[in-house]
């Protein structure tokens, strides 16, 4: 039986709506950063294959999680202001996976993965998620559902450094020394913008994807 493989798609949300000159460097920029950081969890690398649109090949589903994790924070730590769609599917491959660039591959499960990146598009949702383990499969995308609910009302300019900083510590006190802020008011954003729950549901994701 031939060997499923992890990939992973994602593509920016209403990428014609900005600066393309701009966003394409600000992508590119996450896209490497995340690339550095988590080299070790790639069969073949994210790599931008339509300019608004990466793939690559990760070596297990727990892993395309950390990487899913990884792109949100640096998008948020870099206050970037554009949103990614993914989608993670288990699938065949059946050309050799490229080790240096996810290109030039062909498969049933990048077939499927862009028709669902397509699909994708027609709803709210920005993770989905396509698995031999179907119960594994359902929890994923209603935990990343309730992750998404609380990414998505965090404001770029007015939020993002803030959460930043809590993501790097969840101490308020600290926080607040950091950003020369009051203890009162880093202690209501904190809960304001949902710290803990975002906290654990990604502990919750990392179980499942276990």
């Amino acid at each position: 039986m031939q060997k499923k493989q992890i990939i992973l798609m994602a593509d920016i949300i209403s990428s014609g709506q900005t600066d393309q000159a701009l966003l394409m460097a600000d992508f590119a920029a996450v896209v490497a950063e995340v690339n550095k950081k988590a080299a070790a969890f790639f069969l073949s690398p994210l790599t931008i294959t339509l300019g608004d649109e990466f793939q690559g090949v990760i070596s297990n589903v727990l892993e395309a999680v950390h990487i899913v994790h990884y792109l949100e924070e640096v998008i948020v730590s870099s206050q970037k202001i554009f949103k990614l769609r993914y989608v993670i599917v288990e699938g065949a491959i059946d050309t050799p996976i490229n080790k240096k660039i996810a290109y030039g591959m062909m498969g049933e499960g990048l077939t499927r993965a862009r028709k669902q990146i397509e699909q994708l598009k027609k709803s709210d949702r920005r993770f989905n998620f396509d698995l031999e383990d179907r119960d594994q499969e359902k929890a994923l995308n209603n935990v990343f559902l309730a992750l998404q609910s609380i990414a998505d009302s965090w404001n770029p300019a007015r939020d993002y450094q803030i959460v930043t900083s809590f993501l790097k510590s969840d101490d308020y006190k600290q926080v607040s020394k950091e950003l020369n802020r009051t203890r009162s008011m880093m202690w209501k954003r904190h809960k304001s913008l949902n710290i803990d729950a975002y906290n654990a549901l990604k502990e919750v994701a990392d179980f499942i994807a276990a």
